[in-house]
């Protein structure tokens, strides 16, 4: 059914039909408004046999879900920014006990300073921890990619991280096309464990393991997301299937045929992309984009396929790695290795700032005539960052960074 819908409601409609059997939640911005309407539906009836529980904090968000995974019930959990950084122990514990559970990340920056708006910061901090990770890039990719993330996650024994930018679509609001419960109820089976804590026959999780079998563990976890490889584009095509739409899957290229330079980037700036992309392709330049929607697994062999005949590659990227630059970048370029493609890094969107197509459509010519720069802030206001640097190198007590910049900004502020 069509209906013009926020972001984060759609997506709580989609996790009370997939069935979760406990919903564990702490609210932060800007995922809050889906564990609230979670809520609602699990109050009103509408969400059947599933206990909503108010924890007191992220990692315990993460650690009540654990818990009812591992004694058999479909779990699901929201976080954000400091929130998932909060539970990072958790994290990597869902994941080295091979709990199937679902989160939603709605994407935010991570401070200091102090940033509520959208980035990529704090799920890429995560990005080793041994979950899946898919990045939606509409609000109707981000409900059909929970729906999918269930399935993927119980075939696996995996947890599944499903990742959408938050206020750019959690706060958004457009047309969500939601299926009915019994067209959920077909394409995903009800939750049978693979491991379940169950006195009837007792059995230990999560024990002390030592060096002579700790790598074979660590094996066996990378083992399984080489398996999503095969698995995402399946259930992707099953659900494309069933629902008539395409939504997840490992990349989705957009006009890459004959490109001679390939845009990639994750989740909601794609749309931005593209539309500049065709404004390139109406004046003659071979561009064309690709998404990519499996970070972890990353899709190594698909991106080489698409990327192999371009030129150039520009990786557009809503994080930073301060010394290093693009960690997208830097996953392309292993991709990449041995065929010695120029790939550029535009770091841009960081703490919510605007990417304007104007932006993007500057560097995509400077990129096809081979004059943008390695590592490229998209927007950055020299100004600014030579005021500070100069007074940093004119006195010992400079002050601190973030306060000097607003005062560049605002004259007006005092001390």
């Amino acid at each position: 059914m069509l209906k013009q819908i926020e972001g984060s409601e759609a997506v709580a409609e989609a996790i009370a039909l997939s069935r979760p059997e406990v919903v564990c939640a702490y609210p932060i911005t800007p995922q809050t408004h889906i564990v609230e309407g979670v809520g609602r539906l699990v109050k009103s009836g509408r969400l059947e046999n599933c206990e909503y529980i108010n924890v007191e904090s992220e990692f315990a968000a993460l650690s009540v879900a654990i818990g009812a995974s591992a004694a058999g019930a479909r779990a699901y959990t929201a976080t954000a920014s400091q929130g998932l950084l909060f539970m990072a122990e958790a994290v990597y514990n869902a994941a080295g006990l091979g709990l199937p559970i679902v989160m939603t990340v709605g994407n935010r920056a991570i401070g200091a300073p102090i940033n509520i708006w959208n980035d990529h910061t704090d799920s890429m901090a995560m990005k080793n921890a041994g979950w899946i990770q898919l990045h939606a890039e509409t609000n109707q990719e981000a409900a059909d990619l929970h729906i999918q993330a269930f399935k993927l996650a119980e075939a696996l024994s995996l947890p599944v991280m499903v990742c959408m930018d938050g206020f750019i679509l959690t706060h958004a609001f457009e047309r969500v096309d939601l299926p009915s419960q019994d067209e959920v109820d077909a394409f995903l089976p009800p939750y049978d464990p693979v491991q379940l804590l169950d006195p009837a026959d007792p059995c230990s999780i999560g024990a002390m393991v030592g060096p002579e079998a700790f790598t074979e563990v660590r094996y066996l976890a990378h083992h399984k997301q080489m398996e999503a490889l095969t698995l995402i584009p399946e259930i992707a095509a099953e659900f494309g299937e069933r629902f008539g739409r395409d939504s997840g899957g490992l990349v989705r290229p957009y006009r890459c045929e004959d490109a001679e330079t390939i845009i990639v980037a994750m989740g909601s700036v794609n749309g931005t992309v593209k539309e500049v992309i065709d404004a390139m392709r109406d004046d003659g330049v071979k561009i064309g984009s690709v998404s990519i929607c499996s970070f972890r697994p990353f899709p190594l062999i698909e991106l080489r396929d698409v990327l192999e005949p371009a030129l150039r590659i520009v990786c557009i990227e809503k994080s930073l790695a301060p010394g290093l630059g693009g960690v997208v970048a830097s996953n392309i370029r292993m991709a990449l290795r041995s065929l010695y493609r120029q790939v550029y890094t535009v770091i841009g969107g960081l703490g919510g700032r605007p990417i304007m197509r104007k932006s993007l459509h500057r560097v995509f010519e400077l990129a096809t005539a081979e004059a943008l720069e390695d590592v490229t802030f998209l927007d950055l206001n020299w100004d600014v960052v030579n005021d500070q640097l100069a007074r940093a190198r004119e006195t010992r007590r400079s002050g601190p960074i973030a306060e000097n910049i607003l005062k560049s900004l605002n004259p007006g502020l005092g001390r």
